[in-house]
């Protein structure tokens, strides 16, 4: 369920003006937006120099719209230049942010290849695990040294004492190791 039936379009920026707002309509694949699927599309504009960012999203129509996006990439024709746009979210109103349209930078491979790549690992992790760092809940580490918990309460308290049973209801467990 990562594809989408809706319809996308795509706004491309660049140093001398955008395209506006162009629905991307052919493939070179029979189905467009399938999970796990490459899809090429032949974008007419004039040309707009270098590259800095794009705004795609879909109208949200269709049973299943939702759609994960990995990342674009744009062939320069004229300088042979490929400029890549990772998104690596959902475009769904049901998922992640809610949101069904991104506004991508691209990325700069000249000042750390990989670097957009783990920001966007950092941010999908923090997403992930965020419920665990809720108002309300306390965290139990165990700590495999002393065969003890250590707890992290709500108001910023810590218990370090090393019990060694775990003494809460509800607890979530992390086991750290080094």
């Amino acid at each position: 369920n990562a594809g989408t039936e809706a319809d996308v379009y795509i706004s491309v920026y660049g140093e001398r003006g955008d395209t506006g707002s162009r629905q991307l309509l052919r493939s070179q694949k029979p189905k467009k937006f399938l999970k796990g699927q490459t899809d090429i599309f032949a974008v007419e504009a004039v040309h707009l120099g270098h590259l800095y960012k794009i705004v795609i999203g879909h109208n949200g129509l269709g049973s299943g719209n939702g759609w994960f996006l990995d990342k674009v990439v744009i062939k320069d024709p004229v300088t042979d230049l490929d400029y890549t746009f990772l998104c690596h979210r959902w475009l769904d109103q049901g998922q992640d942010d809610g949101s069904i349209a991104r506004e991508l930078t691209v990325t700069d491979a000249s000042t750390f290849p990989g670097r957009q790549e783990l920001e966007l690992k950092r941010v999908e992790t923090w997403a992930a695990e965020k419920w665990k760092f809720q108002e309300g809940n306390i965290l139990q580490f165990y700590n495999r040294l002393t065969h003890g918990f250590i707890c992290l309460n709500p108001d910023s308290r810590v218990d370090a004492l090393g019990d060694k049973k775990n003494k809460y209801g509800k607890v979530y467990f992390l086991w750290i190791y080094a």
